[in-house]
C-alpha cells in the first residue's frame, strides 16, 4: 500500500499555486474603488452647491426686502464662498404688481475641485418674501 502526500500535502501544493492572487485582485479593484470615490465626491459637491444656492437666495431676498435690489446682490455675494462666485447669476426684485419680493440665484457645480471648472448643469434656487408696505 502506497501512501500519497495526504490532505496536508495537497493543501500546501494548492496554496503554492495561489501565491500573489490577493495582490492581483487588489490591483484590479483599485481603479473601481477610485472611480467610486470620485463619483461620491462629485455628488457631495453638487449637493453642497444646492445648499449654497438656497442659502444665498434666502439672504438675498432678506436684503431686498430690507434695502433694495442692489443690497440683494451684495448679500448673495457675501454668503457664497469665492470658488462659487465665478459662474453666478443673481436676479432680485419685485415682479410687477406683486406683493412678493423674489431672489433667484443660479450657480454651476464645480468639477472635483471648487474654482477649477464647472459642470454644465445649472443649480437654481429661488426665495420669496412679502414686500414691506410703505
Amino acid at each position: 500500500m502506497t501512501r500519497d502526500a495526504g490532505e496536508p500535502g495537497r493543501i500546501r501544493t494548492r496554496l503554492r499555486r495561489d501565491r500573489g492572487q490577493l495582490s492581483v485582485e487588489f490591483t484590479g479593484m483599485v481603479p473601481i474603488i477610485l472611480v467610486t470615490l470620485v463619483l461620491l465626491w462629485q455628488a457631495v459637491l453638487v449637493g453642497y452647491t444646492f445648499t449654497l444656492a438656497s442659502g444665498a437666495a434666502d439672504e438675498g431676498v432678506r436684503a431686498a426686502v430690507g434695502d433694495s435690489a442692489a443690497g440683494c446682490r451684495a448679500a448673495v455675494l457675501e454668503r457664497l464662498p469665492g470658488a462659487w462666485e465665478g459662474n453666478l447669476d443673481v436676479k432680485c426684485g419685485e415682479p410687477g404688481g406683486s406683493d412678493v419680493v423674489k431672489a433667484t440665484v443660479r450657480l454651476e457645480a464645480p468639477v472635483l475641485f471648487p474654482g477649477f471648472a464647472s459642470l454644465p448643469i445649472p443649480v437654481t434656487a429661488t426665495a420669496g418674501a412679502a414686500a414691506e408696505g410703505e
